[in-house]
């Protein structure tokens, strides 16, 4: 599933990128596929092996000035360039095209947009929003919390206290990003980035209460539009026959999109503060990040202990 080419002129993008469409209009429902970027370049002397024509094209002031150079016998072996498939060309600078290439882009129905960015900054900025919007996604039933920048995702059965953990933690100064529903996006190379629906964003179930704006109640200060994902924390029902892992020693992890992150399994009672088990998660998660694991270093300490006893 590819990126409709009329989307580079709506809304935001529109705004980012600046593109006038020139000619072949016909063709804004073709979809780009891939979000790498190609300048022709050497191409246009008739290297068209390395043509990827699912590409978007980017002219600049190289290739618009080569093409107007051109003489009418040599137009023929650069014409080829033009795959009738190729996704839409953009041309930079402001330049103004020859009038060759807008009535072969009218002819085959190729969209062709002139923009006021130079190449580098328009490749930067496509690329970025194909990058997104062509990333590898799902949706979860959870919640995602910011605490202390770490991406905290909390799971667990329906009514298990999911909200009601992210609502303590909001209230402790820390942030929403999504509840009960996340969009979790796998952005190169392999970073989960998760983010809320447009329809229920900044807003929480809280049974008892029913629905509330947490932007409204806490702030701006409250809520983040996406965040990077860097644990899962699942919470379930205590049972007293079940073994939980006691030590901190094993190294689990939950997959995502084929992303594996640190994943703790916490049980829940009355009387339990799990916000408060969840915030030394995301604490330890960090001590972690900076190569100090507190388990595994008491470990240690005590198999030399050991050892001297021992002797």
């Amino acid at each position: 599933m590819g990126v409709p080419v009329k989307e580079l002129l709506e809304g935001v993008q529109h705004e980012r990128l600046g593109l006038m469409l020139i000619a072949g209009e016909k063709g804004l429902t073709r979809e780009v596929t891939t979000s790498r970027i190609q300048k022709p370049g050497l191409l246009l002397t008739g290297l068209l092996e390395e043509l990827h024509a699912d590409r978007l094209q980017i002219f600049g002031a190289a290739e618009i000035n080569y093409l107007k150079r051109l003489g009418a016998d040599e137009l023929e072996d650069v014409l080829k360039v033009f795959r009738p498939e190729l996704p839409a060309i953009i041309v930079a600078r402001g330049l103004e095209p020859p009038e060759f290439l807008v009535e072969l882009c009218r002819k085959s129905s190729i969209p062709l947009f002139r923009t006021q960015h130079t190449s580098s900054v328009l490749i930067e900025r496509v690329t970025k929003y194909l990058e997104e919007r062509l990333a590898p996604s799902t949706t979860l039933h959870g919640v995602l919390v910011d605490v202390l920048g770490v991406g905290v995702l909390i799971i667990g059965k329906s009514g298990i206290g999911k909200s009601e953990c992210a609502l303590d933690l909001v209230a402790r100064g820390y942030r929403l990003v999504s509840d009960d529903v996340v969009i979790v996006k796998r952005m190169p190379p392999s970073v989960l980035f998760g983010s809320s629906s447009e329809l229920i964003k900044y807003h929480m179930e809280i049974r008892g209460l029913g629905i509330i704006n947490v932007k409204d109640l806490y702030g701006i200060t409250a809520i983040r539009e996406k965040k990077q994902m860097d644990i899962v924390v699942e919470l379930v029902k205590w049972e007293s026959e079940t073994e939980y892992d006691r030590l901190g020693l094993e190294e689990n992890t939950y997959n995502i999109l084929g992303v594996d992150l640190p994943y703790l399994r916490v049980p829940v009672s009355p009387g339990r503060s799990v916000a408060t088990i969840v915030e030394v998660a995301a604490r330890n998660q960090i001590l972690k990040i900076m190569g100090h694991h507190p388990a595994k270093a008491l470990e240690r300490e005590l198999d030399n202990a050991m050892k001297g006893f021992r002797k």
